[in-house]
């Protein structure tokens, strides 16, 4: 039992602190994140960011892989819907709400992934999962790239526009893309 207690709140602690992360970028981007403003933001000794996280590319590393979990989760979800291409218009129109500053804080992280190798494998997941989701709908592989660079296109568009596309557009580009 005591075992699983300090597992327990060892998890809570990392969640913490990747939260803590995620809010830092937020508010003042990737560039901002060391462990001791990871600490102060998440309201504990830096000691016990070091513990979990030896250097900020760990912090990192793992703050991509929390926001690509719940990204290839929503996937999953998608595609056990009766309309998986309305579901994942509905993923991709969500960039545009009121998770718009985690979407940002997300987005920091995915732009840095193209410089720093630590990162590669969490962009390599997404393209993979992203690529098993849209494979039932677009057998041909070449084209799949296509749709799968549409995808993320779609949701860089929603997030950054000023006038972002609404779920029921963004499924209309991917009915067609899908179904030419």
């Amino acid at each position: 039992m005591t075992a699983d207690g300090r597992r327990r709140k060892g998890e809570q602690r990392r969640r913490l602190l990747l939260d803590a992360t995620m809010r830092v970028i937020e508010r003042a981007g990737v560039a901002a994140v060391s462990q001791r403003v990871v600490a102060q933001e998440a309201g504990v000794p830096p000691s016990a960011v070091t513990y979990y996280f030896p250097a900020v590319d760990d912090l990192l590393v793992a703050a991509l892989a929390a926001c690509n979990d719940d990204y290839v989760r929503q996937l999953d979800t998608c595609a056990r819907d009766a309309e998986p291409l309305v579901a994942l218009a509905g993923v991709i129109a969500q960039g545009s709400d009121a998770r718009r500053a985690y979407v940002a804080a997300e987005y920091e992280l995915w732009l840095i992934a193209a410089r720093r190798p630590a990162l590669w494998p969490e962009v390599e997941r997404w393209n993979t999962a992203l690529d098993t989701f849209l494979a039932p709908h677009v057998p041909d592989p070449v084209a799949r790239t296509g749709v799968a660079a549409a995808v993320d296109g779609l949701l860089m568009r929603c997030f950054s526009s000023p006038a972002p596309p609404s779920a029921a557009e963004v499924h209309e580009v991917l009915r067609r893309l899908v179904r030419p």
